[in-house]
């Protein structure tokens, strides 16, 4: 768990300061699922040194991150 600055926009929107991030094992089929059940998913293109990651909204509005951790990814 990290700190992010109070300015920080990572959140995406200035009124929320956390977010809930999920390890999971497969992000592809993780992110499928959700599609299939009408959730709004976003997937980042990149592939960081620790994984790969995906971001929807809870239904008030705050930030879920989904992350699939570098050793998980070819399983």
């Amino acid at each position: 768990m990290a700190p992010f600055p109070n300015d920080t926009d990572y959140f995406g929107d200035a009124s929320r300061s956390w977010m809930i991030n999920f390890r999971v094992s497969d992000l592809d089929a993780m992110v499928e699922e959700l599609r299939a059940s009408n959730i709004d998913v976003a997937v980042d293109p990149e592939s960081y040194p620790n994984g790969r990651f995906a971001r929807l909204h809870d239904p008030e509005g705050n930030p879920i991150e989904l992350w699939q951790p570098k050793e998980a990814e070819g399983e």
